[in-house]
């Protein structure tokens, strides 16, 4: 497996992921999707023999998103790494990945926010994502908050003190 940042070229092949795993994260447009990526403090693809087989998106205060589940963390959090979106298709599901992508986002965000208190993002309670929040309560997640989204999902804030 290889890690490494998001490049342009990237947005049609992280869209075929992103929306092959939708309701598990959000679905976008590829336009909307290439803005996030646009946005994102880390952005990561995973390569798995020279194929795409993984992204994540992750952002840091102050950014010009209006999700209202990165709004909640800026209301309450003053320094923060916000995962917007990770997605991995269930072929490359069990291999590691999402654990590498989370710990390569805590090694950066040591980078460029050394003062980053909290990695914080959401899970769909509704609908419920069991996956999800075993694997984030075995990383260290803990729920923070819950939030009716405005695209009729009810989620579970999660932060892990860094």
């Amino acid at each position: 497996m290889l890690l490494r940042a998001y490049r342009p070229d990237d947005l049609e092949a992280i869209h075929r992921i992103n929306q092959g795993e939708v309701p598990a994260v959000g679905t976008e447009t590829v336009a909307d999707l290439g803005d996030i990526a646009d946005l994102s403090a880390i952005s990561l693809v995973a390569e798995v023999d020279g194929e795409i087989a993984g992204f994540c998106l992750a952002l840091t205060p102050g950014t010009a998103y209006d999700s209202m589940n990165y709004l909640w963390f800026s209301e309450r959090y003053d320094d923060f790494v916000y995962l917007d979106r990770i997605a991995i298709p269930s072929a490359f599901q069990g291999r590691g990945l999402g654990r590498a992508m989370y710990a390569e986002v805590e090694r950066l965000t040591a980078e460029i926010r050394p003062g980053a208190t909290d990695f914080t993002l959401e899970v769909n309670l509704r609908p419920r994502n069991d996956e999800s929040l075993a694997f984030h309560a075995r990383l260290g997640f803990v729920e923070v908050g819950q939030q009716e989204t405005d695209y009729g999902a009810l989620v579970s804030l999660m932060s892990k003190r860094l």
